[in-house]
């Protein structure tokens, strides 16, 4: 398959997936009389006041998880490629120390290590964070050990004649690794590292259960007040998905100007 019909098809892709949500919902609303339940989309209406209330409440959580999942990922980002570092470190204390941090963090399931950082810290040790910290703290430390496997797969994957040729040409280690080894790596696994920014957006909800307000709280919350939760659950779907979608073609984007991935090859 050519360039050209990868890209028609990324075009194309958010559209057609938004449509068929549509549509979907489109159904369920028409659905009530012979399946038993009456779907009350008014709730969300924009043409009523009640509805743009509670679409406004609703939409508010876009901030609150869009800015939790890209701080956590910048974070996981810089712990992920020092510890990818100290696994290719060729003194062994430094690589296990670097294999214990990833088997440790990569065992622990996000929801029990927030729920622990929140509930359990504070009688451990007198420290209490905000849910906002305690939220940013266990997302980037538990997506910390899956990018640093990812840097550390791209690191591996550079040959060593790289690195002997730019020091050959004077350079020092950090400038080597900074200009010479860095943009590769980089460039080799962005399509990886932006599945692990989806996964971030996705598992941000989990931050809901100590009552961060993002987009999963707030459709809990309203819930509890309009007792429709299949209209605002299936609002909530579609919000997730228009999200995801967009950041998949960012990402689509970066790889084709980088010239990595499927979108880069001629």
């Amino acid at each position: 398959m050519t360039k050209a019909s990868f890209e028609a098809r990324g075009r194309w892709r958010l559209p057609a997936l938004l449509a068929v949500a549509v549509l979907v919902l489109a159904g369920c609303s028409g659905s009530g009389s012979g399946g038993g339940y009456t779907f009350a989309w008014y709730i969300l209406s924009p043409a009523d006041g009640r509805g743009q209330a509670n679409l406004s409440f609703l939409l508010m959580g876009f901030w609150a998880t869009i800015s939790i999942s890209t701080l956590a990922m910048m974070i996981s980002l810089a712990i992920g490629l020092l510890v990818a570092l100290m696994g290719i470190s060729k003194r062994r204390w430094v690589h296990r120390l670097s294999r214990v941090y990833v088997e440790f963090f990569r065992s622990i399931p996000l929801l029990v290590m927030i729920l622990w950082v929140y509930y359990g810290l504070p009688s451990l040790t007198g420290i209490q964070f905000g849910v906002f910290i305690t939220g940013l703290i266990c997302l980037a430390i538990s997506d910390s050990a899956f990018t640093s496997e990812i840097f550390r797969s791209g690191l591996q994957s550079i040959k060593v004649g790289q690195g002997e040729a730019a020091r050959s040409l004077g350079l020092s280690p950090w400038q080597t690794m900074r200009l010479v080894i860095l943009p590769q790596v980089i460039r080799a696994v962005l399509p990886a590292l932006g599945n692990q920014y989806v996964y971030i957006l996705k598992m941000s909800s989990l931050v809901s259960v100590i009552g961060f307000q993002e987009l999963t709280r707030r459709a809990n919350e309203l819930t509890l007040t309009e007792f429709r939760p299949l209209e605002i659950y299936s609002f909530l779907v579609l919000e997730y998905l228009i999200l995801i979608l967009l950041v998949s073609w960012g990402v689509r984007v970066m790889e084709r100007r980088m010239g990595t991935g499927v979108h880069g090859r001629g």
